[in-house]
């Protein structure tokens, strides 16, 4: 049984008639007629009543259609459901990101991608940039917006989406909060709050880097995995902290934002996307040029 020979048991029943049902399926009587008698085979029941006032449904026939209606309907809406899963426009995309994604790239791509793919349905999932890089080449996930650099060799397909630099956060009410621009060797004597060397190791190794072309090794006080954290911390007086410049655009009073010059103010930081090393989903390739274009 296929759904070829449902859609001829739909038609006969629906017109009672072997002449009007072929029309309708744009096919001549005797293959209608075959069709009808393999599937009465088929199931081992009589679907139709063949007298002189015509082509009535049997009782098993007239039980049976509203469920053939519906198999009918799933089979398409499957076939509907491939088709449009195979061009990227339909299914489920789990998609890793890091919390400093959701300052400007998020906002940016998320409406564009759901207003041209609303049958694609987004699976966020918020984690580091090592357990992301982990999860897009275990096939876990099927795309990561990460910190870059990433600190560590991957097999993983990556491309830089956002470019960024550090500035200085320092609480308010810090010596050089009034200052309008600092040198990174300004400074060489306060407290920092860092990124952790295992979980954020590209951002740990993008500050330290910064701090030693200004001359110095920072002086470790708390460490911090997100971004936002780390800007709590300083809030909080625990020292202070290089950032992307990207998170100033969340600021409060208790927290400054200094743009930095000199030795070590422009090391290349940023977000990118990250693919799986062999193939990736047409969905994956559908957010892969959302998030691409300017």
């Amino acid at each position: 049984m296929d759904t070829r020979q449902l859609r001829h048991f739909i038609a006969l029943a629906e017109t009672l008639n072997f002449h009007r049902a072929a029309e309708r399926l744009h096919m001549s009587q005797p293959p209608l007629s075959a069709s009808i008698r393999r599937l009465e085979a088929q199931l081992g029941v009589p679907l139709f009543v063949r007298n002189r006032r015509g082509t009535e449904l049997t009782p098993a026939g007239a039980a049976a259609l509203e469920d053939a209606r519906r198999a009918v309907f799933h089979g398409e809406q499957f076939a509907r459901a491939a088709q449009a899963a195979s061009r990227g426009e339909a299914g489920t995309l789990r998609v890793g990101f890091v919390g400093s994604a959701t300052y400007a790239l998020m906002p940016r791509v998320l409406p564009r991608f759901r207003e041209r793919y609303p049958g694609v349905q987004l699976a966020l999932a918020e984690s580091t940039t090592a357990r992301i890089v982990e999860r897009v080449e275990s096939g876990d996930i099927d795309v990561g917006l990460v910190r870059f650099p990433i600190g560590r060799a991957c097999r993983a397909r990556v491309f830089p989406v956002e470019r960024d630099v550090f500035v200085a956060a320092l609480p308010a009410g810090h010596r050089l909060a009034r200052k309008r621009q600092l040198a990174l060797a300004d400074l060489a004597d306060e407290p920092f709050v860092m990124y952790g060397a295992v979980e954020v190791p590209g951002l740990h190794s993008a500050a330290l880097m910064a701090c030693q072309q200004a001359g110095f090794l920072p002086r470790v006080q708390q460490d911090a995995v997100q971004v936002q954290t780390v800007i709590s911390l300083v809030e909080s007086g625990l020292g202070v902290a290089l950032v992307p410049s990207v998170a100033t655009r969340h600021t409060t009073r208790e927290i400054v934002f200094k743009p930095l010059a000199g030795a070590g103010s422009q090391t290349a930081i940023g977000i990118a996307l990250m693919l799986p090393p062999d193939a990736q989903t047409s969905a994956a390739q559908r957010f892969h040029e959302s998030v691409m274009e300017p």
